[in-house]
């Protein structure tokens, strides 16, 4: 049965899922709206990653529905997914270009495999794309030969090339030096808000994501541990958050990994 639509874009609700015994994700209700930048943040394996591949299908949801515009993606068949990924782009961390191609055939790549448009006009489509990313005199260099947050660019127009409406992205900003990281910030909002798409960073990277987004969500432990506007979590006294946002070395989340005490694996006070 369809699943009502509502005025957000994409829903989870009520997702669980996990690799065999072990539960990755437990009863994640989460929505992205409409035309909004929503930043899914938490410490590294916390399963930030995985929300991404239940979006995308590459992991179909243990229990609950992942809906696109009332669609449950669990319940698609191959035909049906493939034209909902249409739909999506994704930029994936540290951009995953094709190095044997140029920053021009990398852009068209989506525009090939997806349309039967003229050359001429995929031309022209590419060369808008990176013109917005500010990359058109660079469409003629191989990924090697240009920097990392150039690079980066070269991936958001191709993940922007067939005009999504959801765009996804994995650790923009991982990598990246300072300037380039507000660069890709800015191109992220600017493009979400031109296109009128609905944009979701997973990423741990404060600063850039409280800047741009519209909504943010905590994941630790596989569940939603806070959510709300970045102006709300910078105000929370909830201790994890604090320590997330503070950059603490200690608190709900240990630096130490659990090991038997010290002195046992030290042999300290058995010897005569």
């Amino acid at each position: 049965m369809p699943i009502p639509a509502s005025e957000n874009l994409l829903e989870l609700r009520d997702v669980s899922f996990g690799y065999n015994e072990r539960l990755v994700l437990s009863g994640l209700n989460m929505r992205f709206g409409r035309g909004k930048v929503v930043a899914v943040m938490g410490g590294s394996g916390c399963g930030k990653t995985t929300v991404l591949k239940l979006i995308g299908g590459l992991v179909h949801a243990n229990s609950g529905a992942v809906a696109f515009e009332g669609r449950d993606i669990g319940g698609l068949d191959r035909d049906g997914l493939y034209a909902l990924r249409r739909r999506m782009g994704m930029l994936f961390q540290f951009g995953a270009l094709f190095t044997d191609m140029t920053v021009f055939d990398n852009v068209a790549f989506p525009l090939r495999e997806h349309t039967r448009l003229p050359e001429t006009m995929i031309r022209d489509l590419v060369l808008m794309k990176l013109n917005a990313v500010g990359l058109r005199g660079a469409r003629d260099l191989k990924p090697a030969e240009i920097s990392g947050g150039m690079a980066r660019r070269v991936a958001l127009a191709r993940a922007i090339a067939l005009d999504p409406s959801l765009i996804m992205y994995d650790e923009p900003f991982a990598g990246l030096d300072p300037i380039s990281m507000g660069i890709t910030a800015n191109l992220i909002r600017k493009l979400n808000d031109a296109l009128g798409a609905t944009s979701i960073l997973v990423t741990h990277d404060v600063p850039e994501s409280f800047a741009i987004a519209d909504y943010v969500y905590f994941i630790a432990a596989g569940q939603i541990a806070a959510e709300g506007t970045p102006s709300e979590l910078r105000a929370s006294s909830d201790p994890g958050v604090r320590q997330f946002i503070d950059a603490q070395p200690d608190g709900p989340v240990k630096f130490h990994y659990g090991a038997a005490p010290l002195a046992e694996d030290f042999g300290i006070g058995g010897r005569a």
